[in-house]
């Protein structure tokens, strides 16, 4: 009796970013032509990888490793059959893992990124799944946040303040309940490393977040998601309502007598909810508003309880460290930024996509080497970095190491590690007037300086551009800036003037007026 070949296994990502560009109609497309054909397949849903260049991505699994094929449309796949699947078609690129964009990165939190099915947790547990909190259940809880603060870890939100300090706060910190927060409210423009997390590798958030549970004595957790995230909310609760039923969640996780709960709560789309306290008062059902500091969260936070609130990259770095332990994630990195970042390339790039790298790599090296440069082929003239409140970096810049401390003394910031390119065409002076206009349209209005000072700063600029006093133009912009960093209650209305100083001061020219503008003011 001939033998019956097994299935083949074909993978086709789940990810927005994908289905975006047709994955959906792809997987239909593969499903309907090995019907017709009468091949058997095992298709799977896989995460993507993160190279948005090549999505869809399909991947085919052989003996000499997984075969990729990208990017693949609908009318592509009968030619995958003919061709042979895994054989030589012009859609090939070799062995994904073997792609130079990936091989020399450093995956830590994005180890299984396109590897597994999202929501499987035998995947999960078969790539090394839940071996952090394992190792933290046989610990105590000073022993825990003891781990999160000699890996060095800090805050991958955009503030970097110690994660271990956080943690330890709120385990000293006297309340009958405690609460473990994420914060997935991912509104930077050109970030999109907390979506893949949520959409790509679930079960790594609901082990962090778990794992920071036990840390600090809180046994329920919310996961606070952007409603732009539809996916990530169908990909998380699935696999919450799995860890529940496979004993990882709920009243005695893994027969510990330990217990932790957790939720999806959905955000509106407010920008300013990516404060942690203007999330804090969403989450409680309030308009989302700023809060006075002190008391600070970790100390009175949701309900007015001790509440340990991070992003998700920072808590789904937790379960590496658990399982690898401290001193091995500590090894990456440079000076006091230890670890991995999960860099986002965005804009005007022609290799678009994530990086995870050590922190201590050059703009230069991810812009170039993983990037291509820009996909229209000019030069890069700037890049902002760390979202639409971050500086932007003149070319002479480059060279500069990825690292907290390095871009502080330069007034920039690392942020959530999203980098948007532009190229020689960009006009500086246009990206300052946006950068006050976004301030202005996503100020929660509870502070002057914001509320007012962003409407005054696109009037300002303005009339600098059209050259009416541009000395006085120009001064009253930097006094409104500093007023802006010295007086907003948060973030978004002390950090709105870095974008704007730092084009006024790498390219002041685009902010002189063009001959025909003076002529005309004349």
């Amino acid at each position: 009796m001939k033998p019956i070949p097994a299935p083949i296994t074909i993978y086709v990502p789940r990810d927005s970013a994908a289905i975006s560009l047709g994955a959906d109609d792809v997987a239909i497309a593969i499903a309907a032509e090995a019907a017709r054909l009468g091949v058997a397949i095992h298709l799977v849903r896989n995460s993507s990888r993160g190279l948005f260049w090549l999505e869809p991505l399909v991947e085919v699994a052989t003996e000499a490793g997984r075969i990729g094929y990208g990017p693949v449309q609908p009318e592509d796949v009968a030619s995958l059959f003919v061709a042979g699947l895994g054989n030589a078609h012009a859609l090939n690129i070799g062995v994904v893992d073997e792609l130079p964009y990936l091989k020399t990165q450093e995956r830590l939190t994005f180890a299984r990124a396109g590897i597994t099915d999202p929501v499987s947790l035998d995947d999960y547990l078969a790539h090394g799944g839940y071996r952090g909190l394992k190792n933290a259940l046989a610990m105590a809880p000073e022993a825990i946040v003891a781990a999160v603060t000699e890996s060095g870890l800090r805050g991958r939100g955009g503030a970097a303040f110690p994660a271990g300090i956080k943690w330890k706060t709120v385990l000293g910190a006297e309340g009958a309940q405690k609460y473990i927060v994420c914060n997935a409210d991912e509104g930077d423009s050109g970030t999109y490393a907390d979506r893949m997390v949520c959409e790509g590798d679930p079960f790594l958030l609901i082990e962090g977040m778990t794992i920071a549970g036990l840390a600090v004595g809180a046994t329920r957790g919310y996961i606070y998601l952007r409603c732009e995230y539809p996916y990530g909310q169908r990909a998380l609760e699935e696999a919450i309502a799995s860890a529940y039923a496979s004993g990882w969640l709920g009243a005695n996780i893994q027969g510990s007598a330990k217990r932790f709960d957790l939720e999806v709560r959905m955000g509106a789309g407010a920008y300013i909810c990516g404060e942690e306290t203007s999330l804090l008062e969403s989450l409680e059902g309030k308009r989302g508003m700023v809060r006075f500091k002190p008391p600070l969260p970790a100390i009175k936070g949701l309900f007015g309880c001790p509440t340990v609130i991070n992003n998700v990259i920072t808590l789904a770095s937790v379960p590496v460290i658990l399982d690898k332990g401290a001193e091995c994630y500590k090894h990456f990195g440079v000076g006091r930024s230890r670890g991995t970042l999960p860099v986002q390339l965005a804009g005007n790039v022609k290799f678009g996509g994530l990086v995870e790298k050590a922190f201590g790599v050059t703009l230069r090296d991810l812009l170039y080497t993983y990037g291509g440069g820009t996909l229209s082929g000019k030069p890069i003239r700037a890049v902002q970095v760390g979202g639409p409140l971050g500086s932007y970096i003149p070319e002479s810049q480059f060279d500069l190491p990825l690292d907290y401390e390095a871009f502080a003394r330069l007034n920039n910031m690392v942020g959530h590690g999203g980098i948007t390119v532009f190229d020689s065409s960009v006009d500086m002076a246009e990206q300052a007037r946006f950068s006050m206009e976004f301030c202005a349209t996503e100020s929660c209005g509870k502070c002057t300086p914001c509320r007012i000072g962003s409407t005054r700063g696109m009037e300002v600029i303005d009339k600098l551009v059209a050259g009416d006093q541009p000395v006085k133009q120009e001064a009253l912009l930097r006094d409104l800036c500093d007023t802006m960093l010295a007086g907003s209650l948060c973030a978004l209305g002390g950090m709105a003037p870095f974008p704007v100083l730092s084009a006024l001061n790498h390219f002041p020219e685009d902010f002189r007026p063009q001959p025909e503008m003076l002529e005309k003011a004349s």
